[in-house]
């Protein structure tokens, strides 16, 4: 064989063997890719799925009377969001449902219309972390429709011909007007104390009294059935509302997704079209 002969053997052997080496890492190359993709493929159905079955079971909410109507919209927006979830509900006055939480009573979370009834959770250790503050309300008159009697400020209301009801003192919303009153030096005697702002509206939309003072979320949450009369005073009594997770919580991941819903922009737009003020 001559060396020319020999030395094209050679070549075509070099070349089979890099054309073999790269076949090999070609083929490891795709492997690994593939097997790659499968892992975050895998990861993300794994999340996804995790992310779908974390939530289930019913989740309590206490909440102020004031927020029935936002509260029970945000709760089907939730269980819709959340298939195999239920928010059940128990509206009222503020003081009363934190007295019943302190009582023992089930709950999940608590939504109260005022630092000061919030404070007797937290201050009998029955709040699990700090409760912060979702969104404020501010007093309003309602009155009959059309307002027959001509109410123009909260100093009308103080004339004797006038059926005025007023909530409890105890109450958020009646604290609050009791505060606008003393601001203002009127002194004013109301036919009845109502223990919740429901209670107090529904006698105006009854036509058992004249007027109430209530918060400007009931009065929209009314419709026409009463018509809202506005008060500078009113400036003077805003509240505050807390919102805080229950340290005996039975279902404590539905609790903070729902207290998350709440507090995120769309929770937010649903309370402030109610007529809450932000936070």
């Amino acid at each position: 064989m001559t060396r020319t002969a020999r030395r094209t053997g050679r070549s075509m052997q070099v070349a089979a063997l890099g054309v073999t080496a790269l076949l090999a890492l070609s083929a490891c190359s795709s492997s690994d890719d593939s097997s790659s993709a499968k892992s975050d493929s895998s990861a993300s159905a794994s999340a996804s799925a995790s992310a779908s079955d974390k939530l289930s079971g019913t989740v309590t909410v206490f909440a102020a009377a004031s927020l029935k109507e936002s509260f029970t919209t945000l709760g089907k927006e939730f269980e819709k969001a959340h298939p195999g979830t239920k928010v059940t509900f128990s509206f009222g006055g503020s003081d009363s449902l934190a007295a019943s939480i302190t009582g023992g009573a089930p709950a999940d979370v608590f939504a109260s219309a005022s630092p000061k009834t919030m404070a007797i959770v937290t201050d009998a250790g029955d709040a699990s972390g700090t409760p912060a503050t979702f969104v404020r309300n501010q007093l309003e008159i309602a009155t009959l429709p059309g307002n027959p009697d001509k109410i123009s400020s909260l100093e009308d209301l103080t004339k004797s011909s006038l059926k005025v009801v007023l909530c409890d003192k105890t109450v958020p919303c009646g604290a609050a007007a009791q505060k606008a009153l003393d601001a203002s030096k009127l002194k004013l005697t109301p036919v009845s104390y109502e223990q919740d702002v429901k209670a107090a509206l529904t006698k105006v939309e009854l036509k058992e009294a004249d007027a109430a003072v209530v918060y400007k979320t009931d009065v929209h949450a009314a419709g026409d059935k009463v018509e809202g009369v506005e008060f500078p005073e009113s400036a003077d009594a805003i509240n505050d509302y807390p919102i805080v997770q229950l340290k005996d919580a039975q279902n404590t991941d539905a609790a903070k997704a729902f207290i998350a819903l709440v507090q995120s922009t769309e929770g937010q737009k649903v309370l402030t079209e109610a007529g809450f003020l932000q936070p």
